[in-house]
């Protein structure tokens, strides 16, 4: 990708107005939508693989589009297991730009977060690290429901617990989403700039050689009682 990603527009200025209650509504309302074969399917092999590894502490690249984030993550942890999930075939067989020797510590997986989510909790597995990096921001002031922590499904994610890291290249949405997670999580979550100096997916390398500033928010999920997370797998 060349460095000449444009800056997001928007008539959005701040946080949306009507975050806090749509994410109100979906805490109170579980969403249960049925999982579909084929999600689940792909469910399934990637937990084959993972469990072929001997069930090293788990990191979940969710959208890992390309799949280059999953091959870093990989490197950068070792003794765990990375699980790159994005809904495209396409992307995923795409190149993706990676040199050396490649990581035995990952597997990546062609299925529907939204699934996906739900499918882990369900199973009663937490990953220790779960990244979001730069989910499409919907930026339109209408598509506030097509963003993460806008969607029904976000308290599941949540639930999952686990270091949980979002980035973007639009700070409302980090903004939001760290809202959100405080909402859902009671612990006060921040959004906060960095500088990649070493880029782990190619629009975060896109995006910094285009000049723009970068965002990010983390935070540090406990195990969810077994309540809170019965009410979860009870949506799948």
């Amino acid at each position: 990708m060349h460095a000449n990603s444009s800056s997001i527009v928007s008539r959005q200025t701040e946080a949306h107005a009507q975050l806090q209650a749509v994410v109100a509504r979906h805490i109170a309302h579980p969403f249960r939508k049925p999982v579909t074969a084929y999600n689940r399917a792909a469910f399934e092999q990637g937990l084959a693989a993972w469990q072929a590894s001997g069930n090293k502490p788990l990191i979940l690249d969710a959208g890992c589009g390309v799949g280059l984030s999953t091959l870093h993550l990989a490197t950068q942890f070792p003794d765990h297991f990375v699980i790159g999930v994005d809904q495209s075939a396409d992307r995923i067989a795409r190149n993706t730009q990676w040199s050396g020797e490649m990581p035995d510590n990952f597997t990546w997986v062609r299925a529907d977060l939204v699934d996906y989510w739900r499918l882990l909790l369900q199973e009663k597995i937490h990953p220790v690290r779960h990244y979001i990096l730069y989910p499409n921001p919907w930026p339109k002031i209408g598509h506030l429901a097509r963003r993460w922590h806008g969607h029904a499904v976000f308290p599941a994610i949540v639930a999952l617990g686990g270091v949980l890291e979002c980035r973007s290249n639009w700070q409302i949405y980090i903004d939001e989403f760290a809202a959100a997670l405080t909402q859902v999580s009671g612990i006060p979550t921040h959004c906060e700039s960095f500088v990649a100096e070493q880029p782990i997916t190619p629009f975060e390398r896109k995006y910094r050689d285009s000049g723009h500033a970068l965002w990010r928010c983390r935070i540090r999920l406990p195990q969810t009682d077994a309540a809170f997370a019965a009410a979860f797998r009870a949506t799948v």
